[in-house]
């Protein structure tokens, strides 16, 4: 006889199964609380496959690609789908290579064939093909070094070598159809689940696949080419070919053969040359700019690159002035308020934006400015005699999370103004078909600093992560097109410096805290880097406003 066991479903709906009914078959009866497929479930906490099969007592719940979870999943599965259309369609010597994050899907390249837009669109018909056949993702648990054996068989030595820097005895590989591939979290259960994608060819054997996400996860929207990060990203990639460091793997081998002082030193001129290249533009311009404008997304070192910047345009004659946008808030008791009915911060309208755009005129004009200064503590604006009048070779730097929203400097002409978007845009992959998200890096980043300069716990800061990438989404993201220039402040060796501090910090998540599953996908994440002694970063590294150490003071 069957033993039934009970299953509660968000702590409100308890269902009985037998054990050993699949989490695939228990999901169905759920089903009608979501908008789309379950894609995998959580039993106590644990995320597990819809494979697996009922053991305990538990309570449970589920992911559709409308959750963050989901979405991750989802595009890992579609991107298995993707190397299996593409070896049907192009055979054995074609070779996937997913590069970065582009828009709401991964640019990736094709190794060993030449393709055009009907080869892509003969791939996307191949995807489509192996979604109507409703293939089960299949998941197989082998030692590491059968992996390495079998994985060398076939030459993908990306594989081969990223698996001998993990300690694993067991990992999992996943299977559909006859094609066998290792990554790094959990799949599908079945390929018609992911049914809805798109492939855009872009030039130069490159394609872009584009998916549903979190805040359109209804349909895949149509790719946005966005030409200056892009060519950003290529422009660290290609760097990376040069210095042969393209996945963890090379990364890892450069810490073993201690090396690694020497990539530091390079990685940190890549940087500084950005920096440099801006200096030269403003300092050659016909336009007459005197307003500096940079803003990126949450830990993208916008403190240290302004403050460098600072020092590479002082070495240009330049007299500068920084201004902070925090000094315009408008008095607490004047603030929007958000649907919650408190303060809105993240709003630009937080700020008094005619106060600001008749201060920079007055400015620009020649005029005596008292600037104001904004008391935190009351909760409103002060002034304390802070004048500033400029000069002709002076320029005001701006950087904050509204700079580049023309809103903001309505009332200032374009040729006066020079604006810069920044971002963490790593070229930097796990293995050929897993590339690393920006966004990863700059959350490992910001758990380190909230723990350094507020003493929050990495639960906090993941706790707090979805609605930070809200606020970027609306005050940042859409403007990143319309600058004049993009600075990408990625580090070539910065993962494994942050794994020294943030896994420490992520293993201190409890197992039955809701951001525990986050941050065990993190420290798995971690595991395929050695660890990076910090000693040789040097103090004004954009990475020291993270770690600690910067000769910069806040």
């Amino acid at each position: 006889m069957e033993k039934k066991l009970k299953v509660t479903f968000r702590g409100n709906e308890t269902l009985e199964f037998d054990e050993g009914t699949t989490i695939k078959e228990i999901s169905n009866s759920f089903r009608h609380y979501f908008n789309y497929d379950i894609l995998a479930a959580k039993i106590d906490n644990d995320i597990v496959d819809l494979s697996d099969t009922l053991k305990k007592k538990c309570n449970i719940d589920f992911f559709d690609r409308s959750s963050s979870l989901g979405n991750s999943i989802y595009a890992r599965s579609a991107r298995f789908i993707l190397i299996l259309a593409i070896r049907d369609v192009l055979g054995e010597t074609a070779k996937l290579k997913t590069q970065h994050s582009q828009d709401h899907g991964v640019y990736c390249t094709i190794e060993g064939v030449s393709i055009n837009k009907d080869t892509i669109n003969e791939i996307y018909l191949g995807m489509k093909k192996i979604v109507r056949e409703n293939y089960l993702f299949t998941k197989l648990s082998v030692s590491r070094l059968d992996a390495i054996k079998y994985f060398k068989k076939l030459n993908q030595m990306d594989k081969v070598n990223v698996l001998k820097y993990i300690s694993n005895t067991y990992i999992n590989l996943y299977r559909i159809n006859d094609i066998y591939d290792y990554f790094y979290g959990k799949m599908a259960y079945s390929t018609s689940q992911i049914n809805d994608f798109k492939l855009t060819y872009i030039g130069d054997n490159g394609f872009v696949m584009s998916l549903p996400d979190i805040v359109n996860p209804e349909c895949t929207l149509d790719y946005t080419h966005h030409e200056k990060v892009f060519n950003k990203f290529l422009d660290y990639t290609n760097w990376g070919k040069v210095l042969g460091i393209e996945n963890a793997a090379d990364l890892n081998k450069t810490v073993s053969k201690a090396k690694i002082g020497e990539l530091i030193n390079l990685a940190e001129a890549y940087y500084d040359s950005q920096l440099a290249k801006i200096a030269d533009d403003i300092y050659n311009s016909d336009k007459k700019i005197k307003l500096v404008l940079m803003a990126g997304p949450s830990s993208s070192g916008k403190t240290t690159t302004s403050k460098k910047l600072d020092i590479y345009l002082r070495s240009k004659g330049f007299v500068t002035h920084p201004i902070g946008l925090d000094d315009y808030f408008v008095d607490i008791d004047k603030r929007v308020l958000d649907e919650n009915g408190k303060p809105d911060f993240e709003s630009v309208r937080a700020l008094d934006i005619e106060l600001f755009n008749k201060n920079l005129t007055q400015l620009l004009e020649g005029k005596k400015v008292n600037l104001p200064t904004f008391n935190f503590v009351l909760g409103k604006r002060e002034y304390n005699d802070h004048y500033l009048k400029l000069g002709e070779k002076d320029i005001i730097i701006v950087e904050g999370l509204h700079a580049l929203n023309d809103e903001l400097t309505m009332s200032i002409s374009k040729d006066q103004k020079y604006k810069i978007y920044i971002s963490p845009l790593t070229q930097l992959n796990i293995d050929d078909h897993n590339h690393i998200h920006t966004s990863d890096i700059r959350k490992l980043r910001r758990i380190v600093r909230d723990s350094k300069t507020r003493g929050y716990g990495a639960r906090e800061t993941l706790r707090m992560w979805p609605s930070i990438k809200a606020g970027e989404r609306n005050n940042i993201f859409r403007f990143q097109d319309d600058v004049d220039t993009v600075v990408n402040s990625a580090l070539i060796y910065e993962v494994g410096v942050l794994k020294t501090y943030v896994e420490p910090l992520l293993f201190n998540v409890d197992e039955d805290d809701p951001e525990y599953p986050e941050a065990l996908r993190l420290i798995n994440f971690l595991r395929n880097f050695l660890p990076i002694p910090s000693d040789d970063v040097p103090a004004n590294s954009v990475l020291r406003e993270f770690i600690g150490g910067s000769c910069f003071k806040s």
